[in-house]
């Protein structure tokens, strides 16, 4: 059943991909980028809508094979109960699908860069969490210049595995997934995501200081350590697959609750959604945790705000997790 599940899902994924390319191909970016409406969530822009249209009719068909399922999608359906698909009367999903259709639809509504498909399934029951899923895939949506597609997937206790697309031939070749093993974040990608305001600054201070305590004796001038603020998760999940960055910390939640707390207004937050293939990094070896350095975990819903922060290998999490965490103290994100 598995194997079943994540055939749907790369199929499922798949078909996104082919819409993205023809919106892209037939609509300008005022078009795309147009709001389609403000969700409970997170923005729905149109090519968000004109994609999340064609989601259920092409999972709807599996749905009884499946045993029904609990399809728990940004964009579709009730962003609290979700649409149950293929269910008898009083009967309940043999699974749940946590999906992301765009993760990433501020890039790709541009043409900028690519977006991820997202979709992570677990057994269903009533109380469901991220670390429940048995099933993930994550399907690169390409600009209109790329001629190549990445899906990476999981099954749990499998590993993790890739393969890439020629989107103009069909053709499809098994990819190497493989995070950094580099012992140092020098010379390397990795950064504390801050895609948006508010709350920049102090997170850009946090960094720039924690840079300054694993690497004192830097020679004045010499760049250290790159960043890349790719506006996805799912995306920032890639590169470190891909042995790209060798860290990420999404520390969002925890920023914006102090803001509240000072009477400040709050920004645009993770949901785990945005993380739903989390799977993958962690049977290919990537270490998860929290904002408080806990293991990572979160409700499989739709609306819960979520931190995450990952490391690309036990050796970089040994170095930079202590800093990160000792700064994060300091400025009041975290309790001593």
């Amino acid at each position: 059943m598995h194997g079943r599940i994540l055939e749907i899902l790369k199929i499922a994924g798949a078909a996104v991909r082919t819409k993205v390319s023809e919106e892209l191909r037939k609509s300008g970016t005022d078009v795309l980028s147009a709001v389609y409406k403000e969700g409970e969530d997170d923005t729905i822009y149109q090519i968000d809508r004109n994609v999340e249209e064609i989601l259920v009719p092409i999972l709807e068909p599996f749905a009884q094979e499946l045993g029904g399922f609990l399809l728990l999608a940004e964009g579709i359906g009730d962003p609290v109960t979700g649409l149950q698909l293929g269910v008898s009367e009083g009967k309940v999903p043999s699974w749940a699908i946590l999906i992301d259709p765009i993760d990433g639809t501020r890039g790709i509504m541009y043409n900028k860069r690519p977006a991820f498909f997202l979709a992570g399934a677990a057994p269903y029951q009533t109380d469901l969490y991220l670390s429940d899923i048995e099933v993930a895939c994550m399907t690169e949506l390409p600009t209109s210049k790329m001629a190549f597609s990445d899906t990476l997937f999981a099954i749990r206790g499998n590993g993790a595995r890739a393969e890439r697309t020629n989107i103009w031939t069909g053709e499809v070749q098994p990819i190497p997934i493989k995070p950094s093993q580099s012992k140092t974040l020098e010379g390397g990608f990795g950064q504390i995501v801050r895609f948006f305001p508010p709350g920049r600054a102090l997170l850009a201070r946090i960094e720039d200081e924690m840079i300054g305590i694993l690497y004192p004796d830097a020679a004045e001038g010499k760049t250290l350590v790159f960043e890349d603020q790719y506006i996805c998760s799912g995306g920032q999940m890639y590169e470190m697959l891909m042995g790209h960055d060798r860290y990420v910390a999404d520390i969002r939640d925890v920023l914006f609750r102090k803001m509240a707390e000072e009477g400040l207004k709050k920004g645009h937050v993770c949901h785990p959604y945005d993380i739903c293939t989390f799977l993958i990094g962690k049977e290919a070896g990537i270490e998860f945790t929290d904002s408080f350095g806990n293991e990572l975990d979160a409700p499989f819903n739709l609306l819960a705000e979520v931190g995450w922060i990952g490391y690309a290998n036990k050796d970089i999490r040994s170095k930079v997790e202590p800093v990160l965490l000792s700064k994060m103290k300091e400025y009041g994100l975290i309790s001593s």
